[in-house]
């Protein structure tokens, strides 16, 4: 994240930004945060699947639950950053579909390469979003929302860079790419956070493979199937949760994505022996 970047309490930002520091590779660990940025320099972007190369301005959408470092290769760099949570978009059901769009979800090609007239007309939006958001419209944040839905709308009707290098051993990939998507979830920091990919098939959906595919990968690589690990996991933060947060069981039940507290309750004492109560107490 760029140094003074910061989301407030509106649930999104935007700015143009410009650096001239040593390259360096740069992580993006937030978990919350949607992004549409503007790169202008030479870069390199890294997911555990594949890296691309970026030689020309480029549009890229970037989705929390995927992750990424980003290195930079020139000097100086520029650009623009559209920064916003899940829940800003969520007034409007449509809108929210948009979300779930390839251009948001692992396995999908999200890098567009702009030419000179492309990126006039990116910059424009963006400039135009910079001054709704420094103005004091009472509905400046429905107007940026049009604006990010343009941004989306013009990706959409762009063809998508495919310029990438792919890693070679695809079955050390997808299982390796399961272990990062799992842990990006955790931990569970507020009870209104409920976790997103919750079965194999959920992340057989993002990882855009077949579930049979994911699970014969997890399997091969760990040993164990990828309904044990998910389960692991659940019941690890689990444990941490009723030890570490005066969270009520039924909220700490929905934060862990069982649709009912009954259901967390059999989940924890068919895996642990114990109920969730007699563990806290």
């Amino acid at each position: 994240m760029i140094p003074g970047f910061s989301v407030p309490s509106s649930r999104c930002n935007v700015q143009r930004y410009a650096t001239s520091e040593n390259k360096a590779i740069l992580p993006y660990s937030r978990r919350d945060y949607f992004k549409i940025w503007v790169v202008d320099g030479e870069s390199m972007l890294h997911y555990a699947s594949k890296s691309i190369h970026i030689t020309q301005p480029a549009l890229i959408f970037s989705n929390p639950l995927v992750p990424y470092s980003f290195e930079r290769l020139s000097e100086s760099m520029s650009g623009y950053i559209f920064i916003f949570t899940d829940d800003f978009f969520k007034e409007n059901n449509r809108q929210e579909s948009v979300l779930q769009s390839p251009l948001f979800q692992i396995g999908h090609n999200s890098v567009f390469f702009l030419n000179e007239e492309q990126l006039r007309s990116i910059s424009a939006i963006y400039e135009k979003m910079i001054e709704e958001f420094a103005g004091d419209y009472a509905y400046k944040y429905d107007v940026i929302k049009n604006y990010g839905n343009l941004l989306i709308h013009e990706a959409m009707k762009m063809q998508p860079a495919m310029w990438a290098f792919k890693h070679h051993n695809a079955t050390h990939r997808i299982a390796n790419l399961f272990v990062e998507l799992l842990e990006r979830q955790f931990p569970i920091d507020a009870p209104d956070r409920s976790l997103r990919l919750k079965k194999p098939a959920d992340f057989a959906h993002h990882l855009s493979v077949h579930v049979n595919h994911l699970n014969h990968a997890v399997r091969e690589v760990t040993g164990k199937p990828t309904s044990a690990h998910i389960s692991e996991r659940i019941l690890h933060e689990a444990r941490a949760l009723l030890k570490n947060t005066d969270w009520s069981v039924t909220d700490i039940a929905y934060s862990l994505g069982f649709e009912y507290p009954t259901y967390f309750n059999n989940f924890f004492k068919k895996n642990t022996g114990a109920t969730p109560l007699s563990l806290r107490k």
